[in-house]
């Protein structure tokens, strides 16, 4: 989500920098450990669908985010685990890029619940999940915690907030928020890209689309929920949006079908939500 972030914001982030002690160009070494690759491939189906060699790529690219990028919070702990999801997410997009860094995120900040425009929880209008800083507050992403896990745990739902908060950044990159990334300019189907999204947008708003309804929202909001939707349902998008698909295959320079064979056999198991059933009896949506 997209926002310019308030004085009260400003402030908060403010006091973090200064609490840390760490700046935001500074490099720190970290040693892979051996627990964090068990942890990928139980909770990442990306990563988990990946030959050896890619997943040590993979692993590499991890690290390098975050030994330049520090993931933080304020009341809350911010465990390993947090930040390998938050490296995830920022790696999954840009995999077909080898040679991609995040220049317009110097720091990752972590929230307990969804949150308002002044970093509230618990409020009424606590309805966001996730926020990239613009304007004064640029080089800071905000996201909230179970939100981030969630979008890991629950494969089937077209939605992970980490993906899509990092495909800001993407879209970002050429200085403009436009859901028209510098790639996509380089491109000769610039024009009917354009055309596929204010399809594909009305068909949204006609409800006659299985796309998030918040895609609908502007031209960068629908790049980025559409990339929720190819990265964690690809083979779905292949055969409803089969031109979008391709279209997001391009852009990205990556084969993601796989993945959908890695979900196939997970129906079995545990839904993510906790409530003891299996997946496909609980939360596991309609193809």
């Amino acid at each position: 989500m997209i926002r310019s972030l308030l004085n009260k914001l400003k402030s908060l982030f403010v006091s973090l920098n200064s609490s840390t002690g760490r700046s935001n160009c500074e490099i720190v070494t970290i040693s892979w450990q051996a627990n964090w690759t068990t942890y990928l491939n139980e909770t990442v189906a990306f990563y988990r669908t990946l030959s050896e060699s890619d997943k040590t790529l993979f692993e590499k690219r991890v690290r390098l985010f975050l030994e330049t990028t520090p993931v933080e919070a304020g009341q809350i702990e911010v465990t390993d685990e947090d930040r390998l999801l938050v490296a995830a997410s920022a790696v999954i997009p840009v995999w077909g890029f080898p040679d991609w860094h995040y220049f317009n995120v110097k720091k990752v900040f972590l929230l307990p619940a969804s949150f308002n425009e002044q970093f509230e929880c618990g409020q009424p209008d606590s309805l966001i999940t996730g926020m990239v800083g613009t304007g004064p507050m640029s080089g800071k992403l905000a996201l909230s915690k179970p939100a981030l896990h969630l979008g890991f745990s629950n494969t089937k739902d077209k939605q992970n907030v980490g993906i899509h908060e990092f495909v800001h950044l993407v879209d970002m990159a050429d200085g403009d928020c436009d859901g028209f990334p510098e790639r996509l300019k380089k491109y000769a189907f610039s024009i009917p890209w354009f055309e596929l999204v204010e399809s594909k947008i009305a068909g949204i708003e006609s409800n006659s689309s299985n796309i998030r309804d918040y895609g609908a929202t502007n031209k960068a909001e629908f790049l980025a929920v559409t990339s929720e939707y190819f990265f964690e349902r690809p083979l779905m998008m292949k055969k409803k949006h089969p031109k979008l698909y391709q279209a997001l295959s391009d852009f990205y320079q990556q084969d993601v079908s796989r993945i959908a064979d890695d979900i196939k056999p997970r129906k079995k198991a545990p839904c993510p939500c906790g409530s003891g059933k299996r997946y496909k009896h609980c939360c596991l949506p309609e193809s």
